[in-house]
């Protein structure tokens, strides 16, 4: 009876042993990984910033936000409140780092580095890929709402206007151009997509915003043609000429040929 129950009992003493040394080797495990975030906070901020310099955004990111936890208060923290911006867009974590950069910008708007980040905040919208389906099928982004690049636009322009100094001035400019002609495009497809259902108005409308806000961009010619196509169907005569000869000053080089309809455009 003993013997027997000793036969059955010794599988499952045995199995509680191997739980119990998994648990232990788990706990060592986590006790090692989270070795790296003991320390003072400028043993923490010096790890941290290594991890930046070599390219291990992911381990940056966990040792300044555990630098951070424990030491709100100290000058370490304060420096990492900024460096962790540049960690969470190069870890991929993108909301995370508008989100900090929205908090540093509030908390901090007197900082000799807030310039960076707007500059981060600009980067991050700006960079925002187009999803599956857009890449395999190659639609055409100029006709999709332009949220994320109005937002990267705004940032920009708020770096560019306040802190004209700055040494990101130069690539936001750049940027600037790209997102104004991004932006124009869109415009305009709206402006063609009224035009194309007889809704005058609204047509004229969003090609008058065009030609307004983003002066300078490629599709202000386009938007032209719309506004007298718009007012010769509205049967306003007179505009359509006043639009024709501003046309032809900006653009004496001819005739605005409209481009053929792509395959996935349904109108």
């Amino acid at each position: 009876m003993g013997s027997s129950a000793l036969s059955f009992a010794r599988p499952g003493l045995l199995l509680m042993a191997a739980l119990a040394c998994s648990v232990a080797l788990t706990g060592c495990k986590t006790w090692r990984d989270s070795g790296v975030e003991q320390g003072a906070p400028e043993q923490l901020y010096e790890r941290a910033r290594n991890s930046l310099g070599s390219g291990d955004f992911n381990n940056a990111v966990r040792i300044y936000e555990a630098l951070e936890a424990r030491y709100p208060f100290s000058e370490q923290a304060r420096q990492g409140r900024l460096d962790i911006l540049y960690a969470y867009y190069k870890s991929g974590e993108k909301e995370s780092a508008v989100d900090a950069a929205d908090q540093f910008i509030r908390e901090n708007p007197t900082h000799p580095r807030i310039d960076y980040a707007w500059y981060i905040k600009g980067l991050v919208y700006f960079e925002r890929t187009p999803n599956v389906l857009e890449r395999t099928f190659r639609a055409d982004l100029t006709e999709r709402p332009p949220q994320d690049a109005r937002r990267s636009f705004q940032a920009f322009q708020t770096l560019v206007e306040r802190y004209p100094a700055s040494d990101y001035v130069h690539d936001a400019r750049r940027r600037m151009i790209f997102l104004r002609n991004r932006l124009a495009d869109y415009e305009v497809h709206v402006a063609d997509f009224y035009l194309r259902r007889r809704a005058y108005v609204a047509s004229l409308n969003r090609a008058k915003f065009c030609i307004e806000n983003y002066d300078g961009a490629p599709a202000v010619r386009q938007a032209l043609d719309v506004m007298i196509s718009a007012y010769e169907g509205m049967g306003q005569t007179g505009l359509a000429e006043q639009s024709k000869a501003v046309y032809a000053i900006n653009f004496p080089d001819g005739e605005l040929k409209r481009e053929p309809k792509r395959w996935y455009q349904f109108w």
